[in-house]
């Protein structure tokens, strides 16, 4: 296991393995976001100076790419708090050491073994060969989307806001690819205005869906071209999400159909707008065209399911992973079928990777169980909406049933740790806490087989 050392002066002061520093990274991004949006300056003049909890859930859920927020993203923050929440879910999404890297490539720098592994890891690649020059195009091509996004937007915002539709255009087109969803449009409105304007709502879908794909399916996409190879991996994640957001579609459409508060007054062509857009957002993103404290109860239930599954791997989405999901699907319906292999596209799924994707769901389900028992404590609030808000926490999705605002400060700490958790990943933060060598000390040893009945 490679370790990552720290010394002055050549006196080595202590040692991070990669999910260590990986963690340490965001806790640095996170805590200086935090003392920029407390300083004056970060809150516009006719609103009160934000506090420190105020600025660290802000901080904490920009970085996380969450969406969660305790004051209004327009109307309590100025220009310059803004820009720094923009920051925060900029290099959250893409991560603080793919940055790094990034920039010390443009500045000539040799990039070390150490960090190309350190980069692999944060970017959930399979190897760290090649590595520097997939930052490179992962980075550039995040830039380029962006903007094309914020160009497309723009036809839409400007004759409603004037030149300030630009900014707005920028920071919606960042926002929406980063599965962010923070938004500057005010009054907790999100897009609920928008419903009859499809181009908006598709344009937004579709940054979302491409910074959820995850960045080894857009390598892989790109260099099919060439060789004509879909990785398991791709083929994976584009049917889960395609299969997904179709699913959720004729879901929402139907149980919110004549639902007065979401998709009742509207006419045929916005309610399937505002359906797609629905199943598109509740993986991740964040935004929202219908009032979500408002749906019918099942339509929570769903919701909750599609967050709990979030978006793929190495992406900037959140949730256990889509391939995650998969993989449990696919090992359960093999188990049903007598099969002792998981088989996906004619190809045998590695015993690792299941019993990975099984710590990974076992870990998730008790953070928010334990979230979900904590905040019932705590708040006197219906057990579904509750659930719904431990699930958007975890998952760093950012929708919201209840109005994160309401909820008291020490429920608001919870939901903060509840974020970085989800957005770290329950198993790796697991791992980066464990204070034992993972060094191979005991793994030779083979203990002779017990019996346990199960089921």
């Amino acid at each position: 296991m490679i370790k990552f050392q720290f010394s002055v002066k050549n006196r080595k002061l202590f040692q991070l393995e990669p999910a260590k520093v990986i963690v340490l990274s965001f806790i640095i991004v996170i805590l200086s976001g935090t003392l920029l949006l407390t300083l004056p300056i970060a809150s516009n003049a006719h609103v009160e100076k934000a506090d420190f909890l105020t600025a660290l859930f802000t901080a904490t859920s920009a970085t996380c790419v969450t969406g969660l927020v305790v004051v209004d993203t327009g109307t309590q923050w100025s220009l310059f708090g803004q820009i720094v929440i923009l920051t925060l879910i900029q290099i959250g999404a893409l991560g603080f050491v793919t940055f790094a890297t990034f920039f010390s490539v443009l500045l000539g720098r040799k990039v070390g073994l150490k960090t190309m592994i350190l980069a692999q890891q944060s970017l959930s690649d399979f190897s760290f060969e090649g590595v520097v020059n997939l930052i490179k195009n992962v980075v550039l091509a995040t830039f380029s989307i962006q903007l094309a996004g914020a160009l497309i937007l723009s036809t839409r915002f400007v004759p409603h806001f004037g030149l300030e539709g630009f900014y707005i255009s920028i920071f919606h087109s960042i926002s929406s690819f980063c599965n962010a969803g923070f938004d500057i449009l005010g009054g907790y409105q999100s897009l609920t205005n928008y419903n009859d304007d499809p181009i908006l709502l598709f344009i937004t879908s579709t940054l979302i869906i491409f910074g959820g794909l995850g960045f080894v399916v857009w390598k892989n996409l790109w260099e099919y071209r060439k060789d004509k190879v879909l990785l398991l991996h791709t083929k994976v994640v584009l049917g889960l999400v395609f299969s997904l957001i179709a699913f959720g579609t004729i879901f929402f459409f139907f149980s919110e159909f004549n639902n007065p508060y979401t998709l009742g007054q509207l006419n045929l062509s916005e309610k399937m707008s505002a359906a797609f857009f629905q199943s598109v957002t509740t993986r991740t993103a964040g935004f929202n065209s219908i009032d979500t404290g408002s749906m019918q109860e099942i339509s929570k239930a769903m919701s909750i399911l599609l967050m709990f599954i979030g978006a793929a791997p190495g992406s900037t989405g959140g949730g256990v992973k889509i391939t995650t999901f998969g993989v449990i699907l696919v090992a359960v319906i093999s188990q049903i079928r007598g099969s002792q292999h998981t088989i996906v596209f004619k190809r045998r799924v590695p015993y690792l990777t299941v019993t990975k994707a099984l710590a990974i769901v076992s870990l998730s389900a008790i953070v928010i169980v334990t979230l979900t028992t904590i905040l019932l404590a705590i708040e006197d609030l219906p057990f579904l909406d509750v659930f719904f808000e431990s699930v958007s926490a975890f998952g760093t999705v950012g929708l919201s049933a209840i109005g994160t605002s309401t909820l008291s400060n020490i429920s608001r700490i919870f939901l903060i740790i509840t974020m970085f958790v989800g957005r770290i990943g329950p198993l790796s933060f697991a791992i980066a806490l464990t204070m034992q060598n993972t060094r191979k000390k005991k793994q030779d040893v083979v203990y002779p087989e017990g019996k346990i009945i199960v089921g």
